[in-house]
């Protein structure tokens, strides 16, 4: 297998084929495949999708495989653009999802490898696609704890959390709740199903933080239900607001370099690997 890798700073599989590229005065993203690609070479393509500009680079980095007559060609895209747009909830939005899916299925390819999806959705939408849970990384994240409690801060997340569960000796799991004005995005009523947590670590399990509104309401929830300490493990690390504001109210935060690769002292990140991403 020979590697593309479209972001020189995400290489997990290790170093791949060289190329150059960059984006014209007009605006227009180009590559320039700089080795020979053999016809019968197996090529895995790996890049982290950010904007419309490194989807672009991706279309264009199959569609010169493709003309050097590399048929067998791979992607592994960990996180999936636009997966938290899985649903229309105003008249005016796209399936944001479902636009992505389509530009990926035309490229044919022999497997989509994708990392913890935000739903059920974009795996169904996908041809070819191989699921990697978040499974792998969550232990890894979970393995100096001893007594702890899992918390699923919404219905969405529930499924996942009582995976992680089964395969972390059994842990209680405790919802959470919030409403969502779905016109504006604000979040509010933020409730945690539980009595009284009597000092217990929680550990919230989340595939996404963006902006961590959810996390920060989750947190004060949590707290007047008397948690002990606090720690978020998610898998893709957005942090668009910054990676201050959680740390002040989290003990711990953990996530993968599957978006971006952070510099900072308040949250530990696992760098994906080919064991992690070949279960």
């Amino acid at each position: 297998m020979k590697y593309l890798n479209l972001d020189p700073d995400f290489q997990p599989y290790g170093k791949g084929i060289a190329y150059e590229h960059f984006t014209f005065p007009g605006g227009e993203p180009h590559i320039k495949i700089q080795e020979e690609v053999p016809a019968d070479a197996k090529v895995m393509v790996v890049q982290r999708v950010r904007s419309f500009n490194d989807l672009g680079i991706l279309l264009l980095a199959v569609d010169a495989l493709r003309r050097m007559g590399v048929r067998r060609i791979a992607l592994t895209l960990p996180y999936f653009p636009g997966a938290r747009q899985d649903r229309q909830m105003v008249p005016g939005e796209p399936l944001t999802v479902k636009v992505y899916a389509q530009l990926i299925n035309r490229l044919k390819l022999d497997k989509v490898v994708i990392l913890d999806p935000h739903s059920e959705v974009t795996p169904a939408l996908l041809d070819h696609v191989q699921v990697i849970t978040n499974l792998p990384f969550a232990l890894e994240a979970l393995s100096d704890l001893d007594d702890f409690v899992l918390i699923a801060p919404d219905t969405g997340a529930l499924k996942k959390v009582y995976e992680l569960a089964k395969v972390a000796d059994g842990p209680a799991v405790i919802l959470s709740t919030k409403k969502r004005n779905v016109a504006t995005g604000a979040l509010s009523g933020f409730e945690v199903m539980a009595d009284d947590l009597r000092g217990e670590t929680c550990v919230v399990v989340d595939d996404i933080c963006d902006g961590g509104g959810t996390f920060l309401g989750l947190a004060e929830a949590l707290k007047q239900k008397n948690a002990g300490r606090l720690i978020l493990i998610v898998t893709h690390g957005i942090f668009s607001k910054g990676t201050e504001v959680l740390p002040a109210q989290y003990d711990r935060i953990y996530c993968t370099n599957s978006f971006r690769n952070l510099e900072s002292e308040d949250i530990i990140q696992l760098e994906l690997n080919h064991q992690l991403l070949n279960q």
